[in-house]
């Protein structure tokens, strides 16, 4: 994009991301908790292929297509963004827009990582164009499943889905111009080997920008337990400083937050004595900015 759109993030028009507790399946979240889950990628995996798949509040904080296209616009993607993306790729997810930062260029490749059902990949394609190519990674199968058929609908040739950890990414040394990432860091379990591989995988001079939540500061012990928090990528979120220490440490420089702003999907619903209230003071919708 050539212009950066304008995005609120007050509890009125929130940046949106995976989830919020209200609608992330509580049933099912309980009982996971009470079994002591505790490979997360596993957790993870399940919940985001259950979106993948349709099933209604799996996770997510939009639960249809109408609240889908809402939460796009909230994030600060545009009209003309929106009418671009093939249909069934807008799930609901993210919290803001990536692209908006990136400056993308005719000829670059790009990067997703956790690139879900491919709105990012779409998006990008249209920036880069045909001598350019997009490569969107996921470690959720049906996703990618769901990524490759949407991309059938059209004429996406430069992009393509791999099926890999962002942790362990399935990308050469040195391949990528500009690496982008929506609300997916937050949910792993180890973000500096994410940012190592991000910086492994990038040309020298090459630029990240990542859109994420992190705590402003910390979360209580017991809400980071909270498996709906935790798939709603609060739970999982580092404190603000040490997120972009990480991303120093593995190499980047000019690392920059450009947009900062208040995260409350799904705050409403609460009850006013909701402990889980208390998430939503500390976290943070933040983009950050980085090259090598």
């Amino acid at each position: 994009m050539s212009t950066v759109p304008s995005e609120t993030t007050s509890s009125g028009n929130s940046a949106a991301a995976c989830c919020g507790p209200s609608c992330c399946g509580g049933e099912a979240s309980a009982q996971e908790a009470a079994s002591g889950t505790s490979d997360l990628r596993v957790l993870v995996r399940e919940r985001y292929g259950a979106v993948a798949e349709g099933v209604s509040g799996a996770a997510g904080c939009c639960c249809g297509p109408e609240c889908a296209d809402q939460v796009l616009s909230d994030i600060g993607y545009t009209a003309d963004q929106a009418a671009a993306i093939p249909e069934g790729a807008n799930l609901g997810l993210g919290c803001g827009n990536p692209l908006a930062w990136a400056h993308l260029r005719p000829g670059e490749t790009v990067l997703d990582l956790g690139s879900g059902a491919g709105v990012d990949c779409f998006l990008a394609s249209r920036e880069v164009g045909r001598e350019g190519r997009v490569i969107g990674v996921d470690m959720t199968a049906a996703m990618i499943d769901r990524a490759r058929t949407n991309a059938a609908k059209g004429d996406w040739s430069n992009v393509e889905f791999r099926l890999g950890e962002i942790e362990h990414l399935p990308v050469a040394d040195g391949t990528v111009d500009a690496i982008i990432s929506n609300c997916v860091v937050n949910l792993s379990p180890d973000k500096a080997q994410v940012f190592r591989e991000a910086h492994r995988a990038l040309r020298p001079g090459g630029r990240m920008v990542v859109s994420d939540l992190v705590w402003l500061r910390p979360l209580p012990e017991v809400l980071r337990h909270d498996v709906d928090l935790y798939v709603g990528c609060v739970a999982g979120a580092s404190l603000k400083e040490d997120y972009l220490a990480l991303i120093r440490a593995a190499g980047f420089r000019d690392v920059e937050v450009v947009h900062e702003g208040t995260y409350a999907v799904g705050v409403d619903a609460l009850p006013p004595d909701s402990p889980l209230r208390e998430a939503f003071e500390v976290v943070a919708s933040i983009k950050v900015k980085a090259s090598k």
